[in-house]
């Protein structure tokens, strides 16, 4: 009996195909995230992200299997503002946290934390409608509040040169929310660039040193 074993067969991947693959989920999440934002989540269904895309629904759900995970897949892209799998801290503007004096340093979170908000405004306050009436979804957001507060932490403990207590997190946490950003700007009709120096000058006065005091 012969032990000889046919070659293993490598599936093939066609660049070309790949890359049509990639601009087809781009468009997909660029069409969701424009309706979440626009409509909300409850007037925004697949097939109206499909007509926007300009591909079909089934095409929709197989990039993505339910509602909740284009919302989500929408949330993740607008928050670092590209599809590349590079999470928000490995982020040049990041690192850039760290750089140059406190005040320089603060305005430069204020500048990432407002321009974030910008991009995720809406698809964000979907989310928060969703989950609303939605365990799954509400759990989802909740894991995200997480990890925006692990990414707070980080971010503060750059600006301020030190490591931070979970208390200053916490109320920085609060305060880089999307929420204030909506009733400053939203409703209050404050510029991007006002929003942006009362932020700075809030994280400012949150990180300061009682040492220095």
């Amino acid at each position: 009996m012969s032990t000889d074993q046919a070659p293993t067969r490598r599936p093939y991947r066609s660049p070309r195909r790949q890359q049509q693959a990639a601009e087809t989920r781009a468009a997909v999440v660029e069409a969701a995230t424009r309706l979440f934002g626009e409509r909300g989540w409850a007037a925004t269904g697949m097939r109206d992200v499909a007509r926007e895309a300009g591909v079909s629904v089934e095409t929709v759900y197989a990039g993505f299997r339910t509602k909740a995970d284009l919302l989500m897949a929408a949330l993740d892209v607008a928050v670092v503002g590209d599809a590349a799998p590079v999470p928000l801290e490995e982020r040049p503007q990041f690192a850039g946290l760290a750089q140059g004096t406190r005040t320089d340093r603060a305005r430069a979170a204020a500048v990432l934390a407002a321009d974030i908000h910008l991009r995720t405004l809406g698809v964000n306050l979907a989310l928060r409608e969703a989950a609303a009436s939605d365990p799954t979804l509400d759990g989802l957001m909740r894991q995200r509040e997480e990890g925006r507060r692990h990414n707070v932490a980080t971010a503060a403990a750059l600006v301020a040169g030190r490591e931070v207590s979970p208390e200053v997190v916490d109320g920085l946490w609060v305060v880089v929310d999307v929420g204030p950003y909506r009733l400053l700007t939203d409703l209050r009709g404050w510029s991007h660039e006002q929003y942006v120096a009362w932020l700075a000058d809030s994280i400012l006065r949150l990180l300061a040193d009682p040492e220095e005091a």
